[in-house]
């Protein structure tokens, strides 16, 4: 989660078990499993809300950060503006 604040991980977490506790499918998987899947979703969650881990326009098949390294390793984004049609 890099820069992401600890409470939010921890909160993101908690959240993330909780579904998987309530989920009848997942009754009697072993811990380590069930572990496991939770780290899934939260990578999923956390490459989905940050910048730096999103899908870069121009090529999806880089992120961001990939992005960045491979123009300039030096450069550092300090702000971004979200902009929506319709």
């Amino acid at each position: 989660a890099g820069s992401v604040p600890t409470a939010t991980v921890e909160r993101e977490r908690a959240i993330v078990t909780e579904q998987i506790a309530a989920d009848p499918k997942m009754a009697g998987k072993p811990a380590e499993m069930i572990t496991k899947i939770a780290d899934g979703k939260l990578n999923a969650f956390f490459k989905e809300q940050t910048l730096l881990a999103q899908a870069f326009v121009k090529d999806g098949g880089k992120s961001v950060a990939d992005y960045i390294k491979s123009v300039d390793a030096d450069v550092k984004v300090t702000g971004f503006k979200r902009v929506a049609l319709g």
